[in-house]
């Protein structure tokens, strides 16, 4: 049994540092917590565990359903484990409309990786946060690199206009194709190939390995030009089922490690992410506020339904809510 209280940051922070699993899925439970009391308990556990993180590799991987997110994260886990490190996976999930929670459920897709010592897999459902992870994803991170977890992945739900905000908390974003040809190649938004730092062709094997060849080489061709800072991104390929070409894709993220450390724009990025986090979380907060306000919650509904029936124009009802959470008269 666990010797903590979770009603303690302290003791909970203590366990978590000591590597005790369940201290580790009771912090993140806590943290995703909307409570107000719990948020201020997680507030100060993140607080006591903050400067023992940073040091882990923060990879995000994103990609179109039935790419192998979860084949591929698997194999990827296990050989990273087996170089000796600790990784964590946060497996953000589609959210059940009905009770908020998970629907996939990323454990039972990565059964080999879920036995392992040094392996952790929290699925998390991604609820209403856009860009493909939970809002609580930066915190749980946090978290499990204070357990000493050296490797962190975030799997988001799948590749949408709005699965960016990974990238935007990670030290390199990975996004998995499939093989594919001609106009095919065009199923993957523009945006989210130019902020991946690695591109990776799946399945590249059976009848499909020629595929995968010609997919490569049109992706390195089209992204020729394509560099971030001192990085030209790279597109490589891999069977996750088999296997191979994992051990190029580590090696990849060393050098891309290496590079950017060494011109300083690892530190650069990740002082960037902690000040989008911060924005993030002022918006998001606003918005709970605002939905929470007693003023509002009374003339919501009403509004809402003139907007919808086209008696009223949004601008017109969003300029009285937000009047009436500002606490000035305005008249719709």
């Amino acid at each position: 049994m666990s010797d903590f209280r979770e009603s303690d940051p302290t003791h909970l922070a203590e366990a978590v540092r000591a590597g005790d699993r369940r201290a580790l899925a009771r912090a993140i439970t806590l943290i995703e917590s909307t409570r107000a009391d719990h948020r201020a308990t997680a507030e100060a556990l993140l607080a006591a565990l903050l400067p023992f993180t940073g040091d882990s590799v923060r990879l995000g991987i994103s990609g179109v359903p039935g790419v192998g997110k979860s084949t591929f994260i698997e194999a990827f886990g296990l050989h990273v484990i087996g170089l000796g490190h600790k990784v964590a996976v946060l497996a953000v999930d589609p959210s059940s409309q009905r009770t908020g929670g998970s629907i996939l459920g990323d454990k039972t897709r990565m059964v080999d990786l879920s036995r392992e010592a040094n392996a952790f897999i929290r699925p998390s459902p991604a609820g209403a946060t856009l860009g493909g992870v939970a809002r609580r994803t930066r915190e749980a991170m946090l978290i499990c690199e204070a357990a000493g977890f050296d490797v962190i992945v975030v799997e988001t739900v799948g590749v949408g206009q709005s699965e960016t905000a990974v990238a935007d908390m990670v030290d390199l974003f990975m996004l998995l194709l499939l093989p594919a040809g001609g106009d095919e190649l065009q199923g993957i938004k523009k945006g989210i190939v130019e902020l991946a730092d690695l591109v990776v062709v799946n399945k590249a094997d059976g009848d499909l390995a020629a595929t995968a060849r010609h997919t490569v080489a049109d992706y390195r061709h089209a992204l020729t030009l394509l560099r971030h800072g001192d990085w030209r991104v790279p597109v490589l390929s891999c069977s996750a089922v088999h296997k191979n070409g994992v051990d190029a894709i580590w090696d990849t993220i060393g050098e891309h490690k290496a590079i950017t450390q060494a011109n300083g724009q690892r530190a650069t990025r990740r002082a960037d992410q902690a000040r989008a986090w911060l924005w993030s979380e002022i918006r998001e907060t606003l918005i709970d506020r605002f939905r929470a306000h007693p003023a509002v919650r009374a003339d919501l509904a009403r509004l809402e339904a003139d907007v919808t029936a086209g008696a009223m124009i949004p601008t017109t009802a969003a300029r009285a809510l937000l009047g009436s959470f500002l606490g000035e008269s305005v008249v719709p």
